[in-house]
């Protein structure tokens, strides 16, 4: 199943993500349940959040594969969402 992960990042928390993006990077690129993935920008093109299309067997692995994500692990995300997801394009 497909599954939407929605974060928004807390407010000034821009150096925390830096510091944790190569260790997220790699974590995105390791795991075989990431479908896309990229930064959410705000109106200036600044990263505020992710969105991170996972297929995965069931909404448990999406929890614990978004728990273990290196920004989640270094408390960047403000909130996070997981939604079952419907490919219909692409």
């Amino acid at each position: 199943m497909f599954v939407a992960l929605i974060a928004h990042d807390k407010p000034d928390s821009l150096p925390i993500r830096q510091e944790n993006r190569p260790d997220h990077l790699a974590y995105l690129k390791s795991s075989d349940a990431v479908a896309q993935a990229g930064p959410l920008l705000d109106g200036e093109g600044a990263m505020i959040g992710s969105l991170i299309i996972l297929d995965v067997a069931d909404m448990d692995a999406a929890k614990t594969w978004a728990e273990n994500d290196p920004y989640a692990k270094a408390g960047l995300f403000q909130s996070v969402t997981l939604t079952h997801w419907n490919r219909v394009i692409g």
